[in-house]
């Protein structure tokens, strides 16, 4: 196949066969095919879109490229969960453990953070010791006996889509639709799951801004997943201001902990038992959303979630000795308090920059190669609704670089915005199953082989 035609092609708004799709991708993961030629096709794609055939096609291979995960031989029930991403969003740890601990197996394979939005790898390796460089023998082990692993994306598991990844972030492709929708699910369904609920953030802090893009792209992934035989469920949640108070990795295992004991901030208890519940219903283990929640909340408040946690830093190798006495996690050298630079009420907040500013401190990345520091990062203390004062407290700052702490203050008391009359965001915006695909927009056919493959 000569390459340059099929990007003309698509160029011109016309369509590639499942054939041609399995040989770009398979060319481009082995090599043969230049960053240069991808680039000018994933701009195409951006561009021209996919058609249903096209990402059945283009999923389907990127799962193909690698390993896909066999648990079948652990009698409970698999499933899982991912966020498309948000500011303080701390959700898995505690979901994982959580779930876990209702007999739900939960191969959790997640990713590290970039840009705005915090990533759970580097929250867990803020944990002394903690490792989610497993092999997957050894994750196979995690599931099996724990109930429960988390780990990052291997050289085995989807590839294509590892490489693509990198490619999409330096050539402006990230927002493509289909492209991260393909991203998700072909690395989802490599778990070998047998069910899937997708958090999809909507909001200033969020990829997604409007409730329209975050349909279009839970949709997307429901469908594929429906040709996969993989059950999955999206619920829209807000991101128009940070989850809990804590940002920064050190910090917001600190808040997941804090839950996990009973207690926390209540908008991450609630997005977890809301999250969980779903994957608890989806898998059938238990007959209703009310079931559900009534034995999370008991598992919650008993200390079973919390011992299943401990359980499970501990079979990864942390020192589990910081996570019951939390003033062994990194601490940063210095701590500020940020005030308020005048008074009213908080109507607004600039989400994103607040998430920037995590990364200016030195708690993200703004570059795939650069280095987090896993003790520095925020408390945010002016809510949506709060009611402030001038000199009022708005963040608590941990820091050990001052240049970056200087660079971080104007950022966070900037991205306030004040007003006479508030309207509180609610947390959950809507929720999405098969149902909400008329007609059923991708045929079962191509996901069947891959995944008998």
């Amino acid at each position: 196949m000569f390459v340059p035609e099929l990007i003309q092609r698509k160029r011109d708004n016309g369509h590639l066969s499942h054939e041609e799709i399995a040989y770009l991708l398979a060319g481009y993961t082995d090599g043969s095919i230049p960053d240069y030629q991808m680039s000018a096709l994933l701009m195409a794609f951006f561009f021209r879109d996919m058609d249903d055939a096209e990402l059945t096609s283009w999923a389907g291979e990127m799962l193909r490229s690698g390993e896909v995960l066999d648990f079948s031989d652990i009698p409970a029930p698999k499933a899982d969960k991912h966020s498309t991403g948000g500011v303080g969003d701390k959700i898995s740890l505690i979901l994982a453990p959580l779930v876990a601990s209702t007999g739900v197996a939960v191969p959790m394979i997640s990713g590290r953070g970039l840009g705005h939005t915090g990533g759970t790898l580097d929250k867990l390796e803020s944990i002394p010791g903690f490792s989610t460089q497993q092999t997957l023998p050894r994750f196979r082990e995690l599931v099996a006996t724990l109930g429960c692993g988390l780990i990052g994306q291997t050289g085995s598991i989807c590839p294509a889509d590892k490489k693509l990844y990198a490619l999409r972030d330096v050539t402006s492709t990230v927002e493509c639709i289909p492209l991260i929708a393909s991203s998700i699910m072909s690395k989802k369904l490599a778990e070998g799951i047998n069910a899937l609920v997708l958090d999809v953030k909507v909001g200033d802090g969020a990829f997604m801004k409007t409730p329209e893009r975050a349909r279009l792209l839970a949709t997307t992934m429901i469908a594929i997943g429906k040709a996969a035989g993989v059950r999955v469920t999206a619920l829209l949640t807000q991101m128009d201001e940070p989850l809990g108070a804590a940002i920064g990795n050190s910090l917001e295992v600190i808040e997941s902990v804090e839950v996990l004991r009973g207690g926390g901030p209540a908008d991450i208890r609630e997005l977890t038992l809301l999250l969980s519940a779903e994957m608890l219903l989806s898998v059938g283990r238990t007959g209703s959303i009310e079931e559900a929640r009534e034995l999370l909340v008991k598992n919650l408040d008993s200390g079973a979630a919390y011992e299943k946690w401990c359980q499970l830093v501990t079979a990864h190798g942390g020192d589990v000795a910081a996570i019951h006495d939390l003033s062994r996690m990194p601490q940063a050298a210095h701590v500020t308090q940020i005030t308020a630079a005048r008074s009213g009420t908080v109507v607004g907040l600039a989400c994103e920059r607040i998430g920037r500013a995590a990364v200016v401190l030195g708690a993200g990345r703004a570059k795939a190669e650069d280095s987090v520091d896993p003790a520095v990062g925020f408390y945010w203390r002016a809510p949506i609704g709060a009611e402030l004062r001038e000199g009022d407290v708005i963040a608590e700052l941990h820091w050990n670089d001052e240049a970056r702490r200087d660079a971080c203050i104007p950022m966070l008391r900037t991205a306030i915005s004040y007003g006479e009359k508030a309207v509180k965001p609610p947390l959950l915006i809507d929720r999405l199953d098969e149902a909400a695909l008329t007609p059923a927009p991708i045929p079962a056919s191509r996901f069947q082989q891959v995944r008998r493959g």
